[in-house]
């Protein structure tokens, strides 16, 4: 099938003056940035000790190193029309397959890709668990090898408490900071180096998709979502987004903005359903900020949480909400992937069975679901659809995304422009 491989001045007498202040302005830039660059070197994969100075917030992206070709440079008109060759030779069940970002099972992940038909797996801490490098990339070869269509490879390196990788000594001798550490200790330059390095780091172990940055405006200590969030307002929030999704673009890093809407001060939806009262002006004036920021950086994924948020949809989680997927894409003009949050967490469970929920997932405009229950919740949607009561059109539109998401990625060789 699609295989893999991813006016001109009015006095003379002003000119002079105004190139030789132009050298000096550009002379003086250029012993800043090399100051710069002396104060915060790159995080080493030793994990050395950074500086301690910080940085003003960038309006602009920071210089970008050189980077390999990853295959993103492909036009947008040649990408879709590659993907919609793609999915006009898939099966129903091929289509349906691609939908689901599924959590590795423990055994028979190769055997599962063929049968399910996957779009991808995200790893978690025992996937990574006392083995070597080595080690991990031939589990994640072997998945790959078992697809007909390249697999997303994902994985939650936050840094600081969600690290699934530089947790294990063998792949990186110290696990990654936490955002705010890391601007304590130095800057949006450190953020930056940080965030090549671990892009580096997945890419070598086979992973195409880092889900971050975290884009939860927190500054109180007591909520749930602090520790992971960037610990400052939503201006500051979002330029750390935008440093964060550029350089991961630059990397050819798949990025995932979460937790849509914004999780404020709500309860941890992994046990529990959480009720979010904000009025609608709170997200417009804040959280909907690093969104934003990082849909207008290029970020690939958007991750809707399972908050029920009442100004929105006040009787359904957002994850299952179609009024909060009608936000994201007209509000927030967002035209790529949208994920749900894992379908396993009891902020969604306790709403609707695995069979329903993994329905209403779909209906509510998600393309990508993240679960754990494939075996009971693949069945239910292809079910749904041979029913009529989700239009294969509706598949098909997700998994146009999904494709191009592939090839831009370059997950799939891109077709010559």
């Amino acid at each position: 099938m699609h295989r893999k491989k991813g006016g001109f001045f009015g006095y003379w007498g002003i000119l002079p003056l105004t190139v030789i202040s132009l050298v000096i302005a550009a002379g003086i830039l250029l012993n800043q940035r090399e100051e710069a660059a002396q104060q915060f070197p790159p995080v080493s994969p030793q994990g050395s000790e950074p500086g301690t100075e910080t940085i003003p917030v960038p309006d602009e992206p920071l210089d970008a190193a050189p980077t390999e070709d990853t295959g993103m440079s492909a036009s947008t008109d040649t990408v879709t029309r590659q993907a919609r060759e793609i999915l006009d030779g898939m099966t129903l069940e091929e289509k349906v397959g691609q939908m689901f970002l599924v959590r590795c099972p423990a055994a028979d992940g190769a055997q599962k890709v063929e049968e399910y038909h996957f779009g991808g797996y995200i790893l978690f801490g025992r996937d990574f668990s006392e083995k070597t490098k080595d080690e991990v990339i031939q589990s994640v070869q072997a998945f790959q090898n078992a697809a007909n269509i390249p697999l997303l490879i994902g994985v939650d390196e936050e840094g600081g408490t969600v690290n699934r990788v530089s947790r294990n000594p063998n792949l990186r001798e110290a696990a990654f900071w936490s955002p705010q550490k890391l601007y304590a200790e130095g800057g949006f330059a450190l953020v930056q180096s940080d965030t090549r390095e671990k892009c580096g780091l997945l890419r070598g172990l086979g992973i195409n998709l880092n889900f971050a940055p975290v884009c939860d405006v927190s500054q109180d200590a007591g909520d749930f979502i602090y520790k992971r969030s960037f610990g400052q307002d939503a201006e500051e929030t979002a330029a750390y987004v935008r440093v964060v999704v550029q350089t991961m673009s630059e990397e050819g890093m798949g990025s995932v903005l979460k937790h849509f809407p914004g999780y404020g001060n709500n309860a941890d939806t992994h046990t529990e359903i959480a009720y979010d009262d904000r009025a609608y002006e709170t997200f417009l004036e804040s959280d909907f900020l690093p969104f934003q920021a990082g849909i207008d950086s290029g970020a690939n994924l958007v991750l809707v949480s399972h908050n029920i948020v009442a100004c929105m949809d006040g009787q359904t989680p957002a994850s299952l909400s179609p009024r909060v997927h009608e936000i994201l894409r007209e509000e927030l003009g967002f035209a790529g992937v949208i994920i749900t949050d894992d379908l396993a967490m009891e902020g969604v469970r306790k709403f609707a069975g695995d069979t329903e929920v993994a329905v209403q997932a779909v209906q509510a405009g998600n393309d990508l679901l993240c679960c754990t229950d494939f075996e009971t919740q693949v069945p239910a949607v292809l079910e749904a659809v041979k029913q009529g009561e989700v239009k294969e059109e509706r598949i098909e539109e997700s998994v146009l995304r999904i494709l191009e998401l592939k090839i831009s990625l370059g997950l799939i060789e891109p077709l010559a422009s």
